[in-house]
């Protein structure tokens, strides 16, 4: 099946995104793990993996529409702080769902409504989920202090 230049164009894009998230996710699980924030380092990890499949849903959908993939990720900065990390996570997954919301109306414009399906549940996981929890993390941040939730952090994931 052909799909229509501009929506393969706007999937490449995502696919760059997604796969800025994964690394971005990807280093900063690596970097809570290495400072013993095992808590935090299983669900980033587990962060990362939902961004690769992502990708890969959207990759596969390119390659169904006949477009070539662009699998070079977005440049990103990594955090170097707990909290900064979490920004810059927030930071991302806001981007992504901005992202996501354009893509589905150029879906709509186009008459594409499988990829905008496609789009509409990843829109979903990075709202409820994604976004949703760094939102708790940093708000536990400002109410119980940075100590006491790094505290919170030490353990084995649940």
């Amino acid at each position: 099946m052909q799909g229509h230049p501009e929506v393969i164009d706007c999937l490449k894009e995502l696919l760059r995104g997604e796969l800025a998230a994964r690394d971005q996710y990807f280093i900063h699980s690596r970097q809570y793990e290495d400072q013993g924030f095992m808590r935090l380092f299983a669900r980033i990890a587990h962060e990362m993996e939902e961004e690769t499949l992502h990708a890969d849903v959207i990759l596969r959908r390119i390659l169904f529409l006949g477009g070539k993939p662009d699998m070079r990720a977005h440049p990103f900065e990594a955090g170097n702080t707990v909290e900064e990390m979490l920004r810059r996570d927030l930071e991302v997954e806001y981007a992504v769902r901005d992202n996501l919301r354009a893509a589905m109306h150029l879906c709509e414009r186009h008459g594409d409504y499988q990829s905008r399906d496609l789009l509409l549940a990843q829109l979903k996981d990075t709202e409820e989920d994604h976004a949703y929890w760094l939102e708790k993390q940093l708000g536990l941040i400002e109410k119980i202090g940075l100590p006491n939730y790094l505290q919170a952090q030490i353990g084995m994931a649940a």
